[in-house]
C-alpha cells in the first residue's frame, strides 16, 4: 500500500501538535499553573505612565484641641520622619476586601488572571466563578478566552455545516424531471406545447377538459421520488450534522466576557465587576473560581476551585439606633364607633323582615360587630344608637314617624339578638372556679340599652348618588338640581316627580336612602378619668428603623426623613443623599456616631480635612470606631492615606 507524501505530512504535523500540546499540559500539571482571583493587595496594580505633584498634608486636631499634621513622610538616614513632596504615580485600584453597601447594593471587584503558559492558540479557556453567599452558591457569567487556531476550528465548523444545510433542496420544482415532461407535452399535447410561451392562466378544470389530463397528474406523474427521499433523509440528519460539525458552539449569552488571543506574550487580567443586592443578615460573600482547558470539545486539563476570595461587606444598616421611640397619646374613656347597613323595607312600611332582600347578609355582619365589641376585653358597651332614614316619597311628617318606626323595629330585633346571644354564652361558658374555691355562674355577655333615633328624609345621601352616578345623563342630573332647590321637601319632591329622572330615580337609588346607622357608645374598662395622656411606641418611625434593617432605604427616607433625627441621616446616607444628611447630622448633638456619618459624608464630598477632623473626633469619643473605619472604604482610604496607624495609638 502507498502512502502519498502530503498525507504522511499532514499525519506527521498532526502528531507533533498532539505530542507539543501534551508535554504543555504535563507542564502545566508539574507546574501547578493555574488561572486564579485576587484582589488589589495580592496582584501588581497596572501603572499609568502619567505623574502629577500631590501635597497631601492635613492639619486636624486632636481630642484635646492640640494641632497635629499629617502629611506624607519617609525615614531619613537618622532613623527620623521627614515631610515630602514627590511625583506620585496614578494607579489603577483594584477590588477592596472590605466593600460598602450603597443603596441597597453592593459591587464587588476581582481580577481574574490567566498566566501566559495557560495560553495556547489551540485550546480554549473556560473560567466560571461562583458567589456564595448566606450559604447559597449561585454561578456568575463565565469567562472564555478562545486561541486564535480554536477559533478558526470553531468557524470551519460553522462552515461545513452551513455546506451541509445549503445542499438540501428547498425549492419543490427542483424534484421535477422537466425534460421528461415537456418531451411529453410536445408528443402527446402539441396544442399545449405551443402555448409554452404564452403567460395566460388556464384553471385544471378546463385543462382536464380540453387534454382529458389534469397538470396535478401530470406532475405527479413526472416528480422525482426518490430525489425526495434522499432530500428529507438529509434534512432528519441536520441534529447529527450540527453535532459532528459545531462540537463547540460560539455562545455569547451567559458570558461576561469572550475574546480571541493572537499570541501568549504575557499574562492576562480581567476586571471582574459583580453587583449583588444586599439582603438582612449579610456580613459577607465568597468568589471561587474553577474552569478547564478544552481542545475542541474534550477537557485537556481541570482547574479546580481551590481559592476563595472572601468579601466583609460594610453596610450603614448596622449604625442604626434601635432605641425605641415613643409618642405622647391622649387616651379618651369613652370611645364611639360606627356602622352603617342597608335594611330593606317595603316602601311606606316599618315591618323588619330578615329574609328579605340582603337583609340577611348585612343582619349577620351587625351582629357579628355586636358579639365582638361586647367580649371586648378592653372596652364595656354603654348603649347603642340605631338611627334610620327614609327616602322622600311620601309625606315629609309621614317619613319622619316611618323612619323612627323602622328604628324601633330594628332596635327589637337586636334586643332580642343579645339576650339570644347572652343565654347562648352562659349555656357554653356553664360555671366556673372562684379564687376562694367556690363554684359561681360564669359573667354573662352584658345587656345592652338600644336608643332608636329618626334620621327623616336622606337627601344628602341622594345628592351624593345623583352626582356619582353613571347612568344619569348631564341633562337629568340638571333637572335634579333644580328641583332640589325647593327648600320644603314635600315641594321638593313633587317637583322632582315630574322629572323623566324620577323613575330611575325612585327604582334604582332611592332603596338605597333606607340605611340604618347604629351608633356602639363604649368606655375603657376600669378608666374613671375622661382622658389621660400616656406614651405609646411610634409604629410608624419604628417601620423606619426596620426598613433600614432590611435595606429598604428608599422607604426608610419617605418615613424617616421628617423625624430629623440620625437613624433618619443614616437613611439619606445609604441612599447616597449626602446633602440631606449631613444637614440632618450637624443639627444633633455630636456623638461619636453622627460624627463617624459625618466622616463618611464629607470624605464623599472630597472634603477630606472635614472628613479626618470628624472621624478623629469620633474614634476619641469611642474608639470602636477605629476598627470600623477599616469596614467602610471612604474611612479606610484615610487610613491608608494619611497613615493614622500611629495616631491610634493616642486612643
Amino acid at each position: 500500500m502507498k502512502t502519498s507524501l502530503p498525507v504522511l505530512a499532514t499525519a506527521a504535523a498532526v502528531l507533533l501538535t498532539s505530542c507539543s500540546a501534551g508535554r504543555k499540559i504535563d507542564s502545566l500539571r508539574s507546574g501547578r499553573v493555574a488561572a486564579g482571583i485576587a484582589v488589589a493587595d495580592d496582584v501588581h496594580p497596572v501603572e499609568i505612565d502619567f505623574k502629577m505633584p500631590r501635597r497631601d498634608t492635613l492639619k486636624v486636631r486632636d481630642a484635646d484641641g492640640k494641632e497635629i499634621f499629617i502629611m506624607d513622610a519617609v525615614q531619613d538616614d537618622n532613623g527620623e520622619m521627614v515631610a515630602t513632596e514627590m511625583l506620585a504615580p496614578v494607579i489603577v485600584t483594584a477590588s477592596f476586601k472590605n466593600v460598602a453597601e450603597r443603596h441597597g447594593r453592593v459591587d464587588l471587584r476581582f481580577n481574574i488572571t490567566v498566566p501566559a503558559q495557560m495560553q495556547d492558540s489551540r485550546w480554549q479557556i473556560r473560567l466560571a466563578p461562583d458567589l456564595e453567599t448566606l450559604g447559597e452558591t449561585t454561578p456568575l457569567e463565565s469567562i472564555v478566552i478562545t486561541g486564535e487556531r480554536y477559533r478558526q476550528r470553531q468557524l470551519r465548523g460553522y462552515e461545513l455545516y452551513e455546506r451541509f444545510v445549503s445542499s438540501i433542496i428547498t425549492d419543490p420544482s427542483l424534484f421535477i424531471r422537466r425534460r421528461e415532461l415537456e418531451i411529453f407535452i410536445e408528443r402527446n399535447i402539441p396544442e399545449l406545447y405551443e402555448l409554452r410561451g404564452d403567460m395566460t392562466t388556464v384553471s385544471d378544470e378546463r385543462f382536464a377538459s380540453i387534454w382529458g389530463v389534469t397538470h396535478r397528474d401530470a406532475l405527479e406523474h413526472y416528480t422525482d421520488r426518490l430525489k425526495i427521499r434522499h432530500n428529507d433523509r438529509r434534512k432528519s440528519r441536520l441534529p447529527e450534522m450540527y453535532r459532528r460539525y459545531v462540537k463547540v458552539p460560539i455562545t455569547t449569552e451567559g458570558l461576561r466576557l469572550d475574546t480571541v488571543i493572537t499570541s501568549s506574550s504575557g499574562d492576562i487580567t480581567y476586571e471582574y465587576v459583580q453587583t449583588i443586592a444586599a439582603r438582612p443578615g449579610l456580613r459577607k460573600a465568597g468568589i471561587t473560581l474553577g474552569g478547564g482547558i478544552y481542545e475542541e470539545d474534550r477537557e485537556v486539563f481541570g482547574i479546580p476551585r481551590e481559592d476563595t476570595i472572601t468579601f466583609y461587606i460594610s453596610s450603614l444598616s448596622t449604625l442604626v439606633d434601635n432605641t425605641v421611640r415613643y409618642v405622647t397619646r391622649v387616651v379618651e374613656r369613652r370611645v364611639e364607633e360606627n356602622s352603617v347597613c342597608w335594611i330593606d323595607f317595603d316602601s311606606g312600611s316599618a315591618r323588619l323582615d330578615p329574609r328579605q332582600g340582603h337583609n340577611t347578609e348585612e343582619m349577620a355582619r351587625i351582629g357579628r360587630n355586636l358579639r365582638q365589641l361586647m367580649e371586648n376585653e378592653t372596652f364595656d358597651m354603654d348603649s347603642i344608637v340605631v338611627a334610620a332614614s327614609a327616602s322622600p316619597e311620601g309625606g315629609f311628617l309621614f317619613n319622619r314617624g316611618l323612619s323612627r318606626r323602622r328604628s324601633e323595629a330594628v332596635c327589637g330585633y337586636f334586643q332580642d339578638y343579645v339576650a339570644a346571644l347572652r343565654d347562648s354564652v352562659k349555656a357554653e361558658e356553664g360555671v366556673r372556679l372562684s379564687l376562694d374555691g367556690a363554684y359561681v355562674a360564669s359573667s354573662p355577655i352584658p345587656s345592652v340599652r338600644f336608643i332608636p333615633r329618626s334620621l327623616d328624609e336622606n337627601w344628602a345621601m341622594l345628592d351624593a348618588l345623583v352626582d356619582a352616578d353613571e347612568q344619569l345623563s348631564d341633562a337629568d342630573k340638571e333637572d335634579y338640581r333644580a328641583a332640589a332647590m325647593a327648600g320644603d321637601p314635600d315641594l321638593r319632591e313633587a317637583e322632582l316627580s315630574a322629572k323623566p329622572c324620577y323613575r330611575y330615580l325612585r327604582e334604582k337609588l332611592y332603596p338605597r336612602l333606607r340605611t340604618v346607622k347604629f351608633s356602639f357608645y363604649l368606655h375603657r374598662k376600669g378608666m374613671v378619668k375622661d382622658t389621660l395622656v400616656t406614651t405609646v411606641p411610634d409604629t410608624l418611625y419604628m417601620s423606619g428603623v426596620q426598613a433600614i434593617r432590611d435595606r429598604e432605604y428608599e422607604k426608610a427616607v419617605s418615613i424617616l426623613r421628617p423625624y430629623r433625627d440620625f437613624n433618619a441621616a443614616v437613611a439619606c446616607a445609604a441612599m447616597d443623599y449626602n446633602a440631606s444628611a449631613l444637614d440632618i447630622l450637624l443639627e444633633l448633638e455630636q456623638t461619636a456616631a453622627c460624627k463617624y456619618v459625618e466622616a463618611l459624608v464629607y470624605s464623599r464630598q472630597d472634603r477630606p480635612q472635614e472628613a479626618l477632623q470628624a472621624f478623629l473626633d469620633a474614634c476619641a469619643m469611642e474608639p470602636s470606631y477605629i476598627h470600623r473605619g477599616n469596614l467602610d472604604p471612604e474611612i479606610s482610604e484615610l487610613t491608608r492615606k494619611y497613615n493614622l496607624e500611629k495616631i491610634y495609638e493616642d486612643f
